[in-house]
């Protein structure tokens, strides 16, 4: 799956920057997630790696709030360097291929990607419009969601703290939906990924590096919203492994931009807004 400053959305029990704890990235922009083992430290600065389950399954599952809650992000960097073996950046990362989309799911998400380059740039798209979608917020679709975007082992550690992460109220009631975690009467829920271009930063024939450049809308579309619906620009980079004859997903990383400069566009209203959203419908992404 974007509320003042850059803040930290996974802040349920970490917090972020102290004037706004819902931001995603906080003071760095920069959130880590180890799967299945990880770093269940504060999100601006890296830590050992514990011992604790407890705590780094409390990481993982809160991270996923990132695209959920972004609608508040303001730019960012991140110092971070390239892994060893990661490709420079091309000027055709994103090229056509000529190859179709594929034609198979699991659940509502795409599956069977092609084992390649191509397969995993296409499963990275793909899996960053599922993970940034409103249906996070669903506990069925969710299930969905997290069954067919991780790696066995890490979605079968997920699914109850996911639950416990998604049904806290005062999580929900933060982001103006209601306790059951649907929008209020007369109000739209929108939160939608729209990927840019993808780049390959590794390849290792049964692993992957992928970024994703995407744009997110999220927030309340309707009269009387107090969280309007909003751009933010990002860009996650997926950790994948070649599992049953697909592409899953085992770690990723998040920071802010590139922004485009806004052009001096009257935002449209909220009834265009919502009429927008639910009448055109999103993408199966291929390279």
């Amino acid at each position: 799956m974007s509320p003042g400053d850059e803040h930290d959305y996974r802040g349920v029990d970490q917090g972020g920057r102290t004037d706004d704890p819902y931001s995603t990235l906080g003071g760095t922009r920069q959130t880590r997630t180890r799967l299945p083992d990880g770093d269940p430290g504060h999100p601006h600065a890296r830590r050992p790696v514990r011992n604790s389950r407890s705590l780094v399954t409390i990481t993982a599952v809160v991270v996923l709030l990132i695209a959920a809650i972004a609608f508040a992000n303001r730019g960012g960097t991140s110092n971070d360097t390239a892994s060893p073996g990661a490709k420079s950046p091309g000027t055709a990362g994103s090229a056509a291929t000529g190859t179709k989309p594929v034609q198979t799911k699991t659940g509502t998400i795409p599956s069977g990607f092609a084992h390649d380059e191509q397969g995993a740039q296409s499963a990275a798209a793909n899996y960053s419009v599922a993970l940034v979608s409103d249906g996070m917020f669903d506990k069925e679709r969710r299930h969905q969601i997290s069954e067919a975007v991780y790696a066995p082992d890490v979605a079968a550690a997920r699914r109850d703290d996911l639950d416990k992460v998604y049904s806290q109220e005062s999580f929900l009631t933060s982001i103006g939906l209601n306790p059951d975690g649907k929008a209020p009467e007369g109000l739209t829920f929108i939160s939608r990924a729209n990927p840019v271009g993808t780049k390959v930063e590794k390849y290792l024939g049964d692993t992957a590096t992928v970024a994703v450049w995407y744009s997110a809308l999220f927030g309340l579309a309707g009269e009387g919203s107090k969280n309007p619906v909003s751009e933010s620009w990002y860009t996650t980079t997926y950790e994948l492994k070649w599992v049953d004859g697909d592409w899953k997903v085992t770690d990723f990383t998040q920071k802010d931009g590139p922004v485009p400069v806004g052009r001096d566009q009257t935002a449209s209203s909220a009834e265009e807004m919502a009429d927008a959203v639910q009448g055109f419908g999103g993408f199966t992404y291929a390279r």
